[in-house]
């Protein structure tokens, strides 16, 4: 029990201050974003017949090793109404686009241990990188070769994009893409 009057009224002050806080938020909403991809688990087959160079990290010549697996898959973008909270001045351009491979095991990212890496690369086309107006959409089509320590087929690919509009204002969204084992 606190004894020291001007001891509780600083717990008491600190106390309301702290339940008066509210959430808010400075990050613009991406919902107005729809990524969307397909197939979704998308598939993998091998041999791919591309290779890549693997760095040995116990001072051993490198080599050049082929992808295990190639998938490809769709990523449909479409651009609605943005909230009323979120200024958005059209055209907006698709920046940049990356995706990012993981091995996985029940669809559950298992990351590598010790010094093991996954190694993928992509490419991918694209309908257009310009949405002229809301509701707008772009299509993107991707081919992503990888290599995964635990030597299976099944992973996570994480398509990340970047949009610029036209005033530099940028927004961000992600899309999961499943690979099935």
């Amino acid at each position: 029990m606190l004894r020291s009057g001007p001891l509780r009224l600083v717990l008491l002050a600190a106390s309301l201050t702290w339940a008066c806080q509210s959430p808010t938020s400075t990050t613009p909403t991406t919902d107005f974003i729809v990524a969307t991809a397909s197939p979704s688990p998308a598939t993998a087959s091998g041999p791919t017949g591309r290779f890549y160079t693997f760095v040995s990290t116990n001072n051993q010549p490198s080599e050049q090793r082929e992808y295990d697996w190639k998938t490809n898959f769709n990523v449909a973008v479409t651009l609605n109404t943005p909230d009323k909270n979120v200024n958005v001045t059209f055209p907006v351009k698709i920046s940049s686009a990356t995706v990012k491979v993981q091995q996985a095991s029940g669809g559950i990212i298992t990351p590598p241990t010790g010094s093991d890496v996954e190694h993928y690369e992509f490419e991918f086309t694209t309908t257009s990188n310009t949405f002229a107006a809301a509701g707008s959409s772009v299509t993107m089509n991707f081919n992503v070769w990888y290599d995964l320590p635990n030597l299976k087929r099944e992973g996570l690919a994480t398509v990340s994009l970047v949009f610029t509009d036209n005033v530099g204002a940028t927004f961000s969204k992600s899309v999961e893409v499943s690979i099935a084992p």
